[in-house]
């Protein structure tokens, strides 16, 4: 296997009765190419859906095209957030510092669209010219009256996981400066579910029906003044716990808000989130509730999924994303409807993640920390699976080798979150599994013949020829 000397303790196989002692939270490998996105990618991911906050990139305008569309978070309100501003920095401001385009960029765009909040972003160019970004919000903020907030996202610091933690330090600036609310009993905020294609309003509606008031979502379709008064909830439920871990803890620590972990993929984990939350308020009424709830959407949805197990009974899939608790929640939900997973890995796993899906894989299982292309095509390949599961970057590894591939994080219009998801799901794992479209593609036809420990990745045909 074509594995770089220093990644060779990040990828590992999952074997019954020993562990998996796989080597993660480590910088990337130089040379690499990691899958893994900068500083300022993760911090944009976590605040950018904050719908009625200014967002201002502090940096050339290229950093400035990576925003809202690339992680198409909906808004039931204001969308604000859609508007994309940079303060363009040119060689000028590099030679003589960009504070002062800094704060007439804000006092024009405060002026104009009179924002809840605003947020900066610092990108890689003021981390190395130096600008103090944190002197220009405070001098806005004073002037104007409202919470300008800087995000210190200079992209080289780190990587996507660094972002998210300077993005939840910025949140909780912003959480707790609401002191006069009163929420209902009940009250819980939802940490880290974006709202891609409208599963926030589902998961929402799911608790109402328990009777959980949801004060704030943080930070799918969110609001600055519920996020101020989140340290009023009762609970903090955290999704996305690679992104929002960071601010759940912080406001157990300053608030004494307790959280707890959930993911709302596949029939086993969004029941759990239902009953979870019902067992921490100790009411029998919401478990009840919640009891209901998941027979009547199982009831549904379990003879509905037969028909795709059914079909699915033998197929094989390769699953790489950002965080490892989605790549665990995917593992069971494939299980569901007859897929075998080949290959899991995740951008940002920790230990306990990765010994998780250890447990939930089958024997052999491939199971990789931080991977990059060309790992990635190699375990495909080696592995004969038919569909690969991943995000924006995977896709153009998953169609050059020329096998099925479904968006499961940032480009989606499906949801994929809730019982209504879980059966939107199987259905797009059917339709590009079973197309015959693959029938003509070099890896159709490599599949009974490639060896991989005999056929670099760089031999392999390609995909232009």
């Amino acid at each position: 296997m074509d594995i770089l000397k220093e990644r060779k303790n990040q990828v590992a196989t999952a074997a019954s009765g020993s562990p998996l002692n796989l080597d993660c939270g480590k910088k990337s490998t130089a040379g690499a190419v990691s899958q893994r996105a900068c500083v300022f990618c993760g911090s944009r991911v976590v605040l950018y859906p904050i719908t009625d906050a200014l967002h201002l990139i502090h940096g050339p305008v290229g950093c400035a095209a990576y925003t809202w569309d690339i992680r198409g978070s909906l808004s039931s309100g204001s969308e604000m957030y859609r508007l994309s501003f940079t303060t363009d920095l040119s060689e000028n401001e590099v030679v003589f510092g960009g504070e002062k385009k800094l704060y007439k960029s804000l006092i024009e765009l405060i002026d104009k669209h009179q924002p809840k909040a605003a947020f900066v972003y610092s990108t890689c160019i003021v981390g190395v010219i130096g600008d103090d970004v944190e002197a220009v919000c405070r001098r806005v903020s004073k002037e104007k009256g409202i919470d300008v907030l800087p995000v210190q996202s200079e992209g080289f610091n780190g990587t996507k996981k660094d972002g998210y933690k300077v993005a939840c330090e910025a949140l909780d600036k912003l959480v707790g400066t609401d002191n006069e609310a009163q929420l209902p009993d009940y009250s819980i905020n939802i940490l880290g579910d974006f709202n891609l294609a409208g599963e926030l309003w589902m998961l929402t509606e799911y608790y109402k029906k328990m009777g959980v008031n949801i004060n704030a979502t943080i930070t799918g379709d969110g609001r600055v003044d519920d996020i101020r008064k989140a340290h009023k909830a009762s609970l903090n439920v955290v999704q996305c716990s690679g992104a929002m871990m960071h601010l759940a803890k912080l406001m157990k620590d300053k608030y004494d808000v307790p959280f707890m972990k959930v993911s709302y993929f596949g029939i086993e984990d969004m029941s759990d989130a239902l009953y979870d939350v019902a067992h921490f308020f100790k009411s029998e009424e919401l478990f009840k509730k919640a009891q209901l709830l998941v027979k009547e959407e199982l009831g549904t949805l379990i003879p509905a999924l037969a028909k795709y197990r059914e079909a699915l009974q033998g197929k094989k899939a390769a699953i790489y994303v950002g965080g490892a608790f989605k790549a665990i929640s995917l593992v069971k939900a494939l299980r569901l409807i007859g897929v075998q997973t080949a290959v899991v890995g995740s951008q940002t796993g920790n230990k306990e993640d990765y010994e998780v899906l250890k447990e939930l894989c089958d024997e052999g299982t491939i199971i990789v920390d931080d991977s990059n292309p060309n790992e990635l095509s190699q375990f495909v390949i080696q592995t004969n699976s038919d569909i690969f599961i991943g995000g924006v970057k995977e896709r153009p590894i998953a169609y050059k080798l020329g096998l099925g591939f479904c968006d499961h994080n940032h480009e989606r219009k499906e949801a994929l979150a809730g019982y209504e998801g879980m059966l939107n799901f199987a259905k797009e794992i059917y339709a590009t599994a079973m197309s015959p479209v693959w029938q003509f593609t070099r890896h159709h036809k490599m599949r009974s013949s490639v060896a991989l420990d005999q056929t670099p990745v760089d031999s392999l045909p390609n995909s232009k020829e």
